[in-house]
């Protein structure tokens, strides 16, 4: 029976195997600690790979992780073994590219962290409960970017007059 393909999980992490940025769509790592230790050993598996120019696929266990390498920055995507190749790079190069759109192609830790909301919007633009969503990094950026236009700009650009109004405004609205 064929399935749509899932994602198990997207990390970005960064040049000591840390945590940037991660999304788990799968209970395969149901605590914290397997999640850490499934992140350190794929860091520490990857750590030869020649990810910087395309994107490198490994199995891992019983898992097929892509990963892509850029200043020190590491994205991986990770499916289940009897998943498309082909599908998980192309996650992981739309998240990649969308990234660089998003950060205005200053890709590093510092700019990562700096626009953290920016890239966990960009996940969920990307997928959803492990089902793929989008792919093209164009399209995934234009949606991230927009989602700061719908209506208000975002709390953190906000001045503080601005911000007091917006939430007189939620306020008044709960009220009602």
């Amino acid at each position: 029976m064929d399935s749509c393909p899932s994602i198990k999980n997207i990390l970005l992490l960064d040049s000591e195997g840390k945590r940037v940025a991660v999304k788990y769509y799968s209970d395969d790592w149901p605590t914290l600690s397997g999640q850490l230790a499934f992140e350190k050993s794929v860091f520490t598996k990857t750590q030869k790979a020649n990810a910087r120019t395309e994107a490198d696929i490994a199995m891992f266990e019983s898992y097929i992780v892509v990963c892509k390498f850029i200043q020190d920055l590491h994205f991986f995507v990770t499916g289940g073994d009897d998943e498309n190749e082909l599908i998980l790079a192309t996650v992981l190069q739309g998240f990649f590219d969308a990234v660089g759109i998003l950060l205005r192609n200053n890709v590093d830790k510092r700019t990562a962290l700096e626009n953290l909301d920016l890239i966990l919007l960009c996940l969920d633009e990307i997928v959803d409960g492990g089902i793929i969503l989008e792919t093209q990094a164009d399209i995934i950026a234009g949606k991230v970017a927009t989602h700061g236009l719908d209506g208000s700009t975002p709390l953190s650009e906000q001045t503080l007059t601005q911000a007091f109004a917006t939430a007189r405004g939620h306020f008044a609205s709960i009220l009602k």
